[in-house]
């Protein structure tokens, strides 16, 4: 640190570093939300698996298509936390890099910036991930509503309200 260096210019440096840590609590969220939905997708395979053992005819082959679109779903969430931690990771340094900057008096803002930069194109194409998830769920739900034959129930009719 250098003789110029005050407690006023110190906290300076740890206010700018206060909105990339709201970030990272953001990223965490977000890594949350795709470990619950990996979670959801690998309970889901469990329980297509055990149907797959025994099939009903008619539904093998939606089953077996879900199944498919599962697989695509689990690989597009483990690339999107893969994203996430990256972008984590290049927020971190990014803050690292600017109190280095400022405790050995060096200038860095090309390497900071770029660090920055390429955090947040970590956290598009993350987000990428998490839209294609949602679009490849929505699909997996419109399998489940096909015009499949199914059995009628013998319980009376209720109407809904």
């Amino acid at each position: 640190m250098t003789e110029g260096t005050s407690p006023v210019l110190i906290s300076q440096v740890i206010q700018f570093s206060v909105a990339p840590v709201f970030l990272l609590v953001g990223i965490a969220g977000f890594i949350n939300a795709f470990v619950v939905r990996l979670a959801r997708i690998v309970d889901r395979k469990r329980a297509l698996a055990d149907r797959l053992r025994e099939p009903e005819p008619v539904r093998f082959e939606l089953h077996r298509r879900e199944m498919d679109i599962l697989d695509e779903r689990a690989g597009l969430i483990n690339l999107g936390i893969k994203l996430s931690i990256a972008t984590a990771m290049l927020v971190c340094l990014t803050i690292l890099t600017v109190f280095i900057d400022f405790l050995l008096s060096m200038e860095h803002p090309r390497l900071i910036g770029t660090m920055f930069v390429f955090a947040m194109a970590s956290l598009i194409a993350s987000l990428g991930m998490f839209v294609r998830d949602l679009q490849l769920a929505s699909a997996a739900m419109a399998l489940n509503d096909e015009d499949v034959p199914r059995t009628r129930s013998t319980a009376p009719d209720t109407q809904e309200h």
